[in-house]
């Protein structure tokens, strides 16, 4: 009798061709303005959920052909991702903090992809695992820790997991010592996990349909979640709600913000259910945080200069409110940490981390944390006890690997308690890092780190990353994959450009809203100061960028296509346009501060739809582009990556690689685990090596 089993399939042919995604008309009339979007259709219409067969169909060919023109590169890909992997000590672990009875820290095993989180007694004992993110990844295609957080008596343990990329975060709870999870779960939170009432309950906020965390919510153990008490409440779309305690936790911390405008509330960690205290309402364009000791309100924030000051109020009068550290045009202000004995307070001096230890009862006592290089990034580590005399602080530089250092306060000298190794070698004397400062076109300096090797030959290849939006600073830190572009002739760029905050609050003000083009403009100019410098030239450089940093890759290739050799956009934001038209889609009211208000504000629609990436496509020659997504991304949409391609497919000029891959099980981030990023990596820098024809 014949065998009836039919015979394997095979695999589909490769794709000879890219894909054209199909135009169907589709057009939004603002302020008497007609805009035609024929690719809106690859929005899902029952997005969150992604069904629609022709959107899937599209996006799967788009990574078929991915996969065909970068399959001829998994010779290099894999060669680099073995040197990636390499620099990586595979078997590693954290130095141990105490905090109360117990020393914690965080593990890796050989091999494996997630951490393991451990505890011994500080007075000896055996160690403890109390959450292994390896058994919890097992199975899924994508794992994200979300909050952890230890109950206050150290008995009980609350963590929260996303599995597939969305950002919609599940809460367990467990006793550590028996490993008894209890029936406890709520699932769609966004926020950190905060234990109150003597450990008998948890504080967190849920994500709402929009993906805004608009709450505040009590949860007592063994309680169904209807009975859940909302603490507080935001009916501003645009706020997001987040909580903390104090450091001396006494104080549940309930704040509530959008980018530019904060209120913050506190209740007694040990009854919840109490009136809140708040410490000043809200007045638009005022950022505050704060924090308690001794009946007095220390207050961070930027009412009466925009690089901050340290205030303090007393706590029945919180909205009374002294100057203790002035602003100052010289140092940014970004933050301050109480501790029983003293205070520390972080910023930033003409772009460099700075740290200082100050005192309560001597004002005029400041004792600056001095660090060895010109250029670095350095911050306060985990210090999780109220009376602290040695402080764990973080430094790294783009020549020295990330070192955790203990500082002590009274003796003012630090103890090195541990270096990154890196197994396959690393020899600092190879490199050499400098910071310049070139003009932008209205004149402004614009500060630039660079590193390469000593022996590089000038004009070589250089690849330049850029942000630039949210005041997000970009730091001079170490990074062991971005040896793969050096090591191979490349010298490595960060542009400081305007729209971060690197340079101070007003460098963020100044690329943003109405000035927002400073910080595409800036971006150019480091780029060709840097070729007038002979570091490089035209067409020899690649750039790189996610996010809001995607939008900036969008922008530069539209308006200086031959200056880059290569474009890597991650989870590119370059629908801006349609995008904050939408007042539905998770982020938008809360990105109306960041970018301007379409809707209402005609100037701010037409500023936006003159660099929307998307929109400003031309027909012209594009430079080779890499770009990804995340089918699950709640912040960059999947679609908007998507159209991008499919327009610049239609209009560009030229036939250099264009090239979109999807993650359709992962989401803002891309894949996690961390060889299984490495791997994302590797295909990145084989795209830069083969368009800019550099071999392995």
């Amino acid at each position: 009798m014949a065998n009836s089993t039919p015979p394997p399939k095979s695999p589909p042919a490769p794709p000879v061709a890219a894909p054209v995604a199909a135009k169907r008309p589709h057009s939004f009339t603002h302020h008497g303005v007609t805009v035609n979007d024929p690719y809106a259709w690859l929005r899902d219409p029952g997005y969150p959920e992604v069904t629609d067969k022709a959107v899937l169909a599209h996006l799967e060919a788009e990574n078929a052909w991915f996969h065909a023109r970068m399959d001829p590169q998994q010779p290099v890909i894999d060669a680099l991702f073995k040197e990636m992997r390499g620099r990586i000590k595979e078997a590693d672990k954290s130095v141990p903090q105490k905090d109360g009875d117990w020393l914690y820290w965080i593990e890796y095993e050989e091999g494996a992809e997630y951490k393991k989180w451990w505890r011994r007694p500080v007075n000896g004992g055996p160690d403890e695992l109390i959450l292994d993110e390896v058994a919890l990844a097992e199975g899924h295609e994508y794992f994200r820790l979300g909050a952890i957080a230890v109950s206050n008596d150290g008995r009980m343990l609350a963590w929260s997991v996303d599995d597939n990329g969305s950002e919609r975060f599940t809460v367990r709870i467990k006793v550590i010592a028996s490993g008894e999870v209890l029936a406890d779960e709520i699932p769609g939170t966004l926020s950190a996990l905060v234990w109150v009432a003597n450990d008998t309950a948890l504080v967190y906020s849920l994500a709402n349909e929009n993906w805004r965390t608009d709450n505040a919510r009590l949860h007592r153990l063994g309680t169904p979640l209807s009975d859940d008490v909302e603490l507080y409440h935001e009916d501003d779309e645009g706020f997001r709600v987040g909580c903390s305690l104090s450091a001396n936790e006494k104080w549940l911390l309930i704040g509530t913000s959008d980018h530019e405008t904060s209120e913050c509330r506190l209740v007694p960690a040990a009854d919840p259910l109490a009136p809140p205290l708040l410490v000043k309402a809200r007045q638009a364009g005022v950022e505050y945080d704060v924090d308690e000791r001794d009946g007095v309100l220390y207050i961070h924030a930027n009412d009466t200069h925009e690089n901050f000051r340290l205030a303090t109020a007393p706590l029945d009068r919180p909205g009374e409110w002294t100057t203790l550290i002035a602003g100052s045009d010289d140092f940014y202000l970004t933050g301050f940490d109480l501790f029983r004995d003293f205070y520390v307070i972080e910023g930033r001096v003409r772009g460099l981390d700075r740290i200082e230890v100050r005192y309560y009862d001597d004002p005029a006592r400041i004792e600056p944390i001095a660090f060895p290089e010109a250029s670095y990034e350095a911050s306060l580590g985990d210090n999780p006890e109220w009376a602290m005399d040695k402080l764990r602080v973080s430094y790294e530089s783009m020549v020295s690997p990330a070192s955790t250092l203990e500082y002590d306060v009274a003796a003012r000298s630090f103890a090195v308690l541990k270096v990154q190794e890196i197994p396959s070698g690393y020899d600092a004397a190879l490199y050499v890092t400098e910071r310049l400062e070139v003009p932008a076109r209205d004149g402004t300096p614009i500060p630039v780190s660079v590193m390469m090797r000593r022996d590089r030959q000038p004009g070589g290849p250089l690849h330049l990353y850029g942000y630039g939006a949210y005041g997000i600073a970009i730091a001079p830190g170490f990074s062991t994959t971005r040896l793969s572009l050096v090591d191979r002739g490349f010298a490595y760029a960060i542009a400081h450009i305007r729209g971060g905050d690197d340079m101070g609050r007003a460098w963020y003000k100044a690329g943003k809203k109405e000035q927002r083009t400073n910080t595409f403009n800036d971006f150019v100019d480091v780029a060709q100061a840097l070729v007038a410098k002979g570091l490089t030239a035209p067409g020899r450089i690649s750039i790189s960028g996610g996010s809001a940093g995607g939008e900036l890759m969008g922008a530069v290739a539209n308006s200086e296509p031959h200056l880059w050799g290569a474009v890597v956009a991650h989870v590119p934001f370059v629908d801006v346009l349609a995008t904050m038209l939408d007042e539905t889609l998770p982020l938008t009211p809360g990105e109306w501060p960041e970018w301007g208000n379409p809707i209402e504000d005609r100037e701010a629609f037409e500023l936006i739809r003159s660099y929307s990436p998307y929109d400003q496509v031309r027909a012209q020659d594009y430079p080779p582009i890499m770009v990804t997504a995340g089918l699950n991304d709640p912040r960059v949409t999947y679609w908007e990556p998507a159209k991008w391609v499919a327009r610049l497919r239609e209009l560009k000029t030229d036939g250099n690689e264009l090239i979109l891959k999807t993650n359709m099980g992962a989401g803002h981030g891309g894949k996690s685990g961390r060889f299984e990023s490495l791997k994302e990596t590797a295909e990145e820098f084989a795209f830069i090596l083969w368009q800019l024809g550099v071999a392995l």
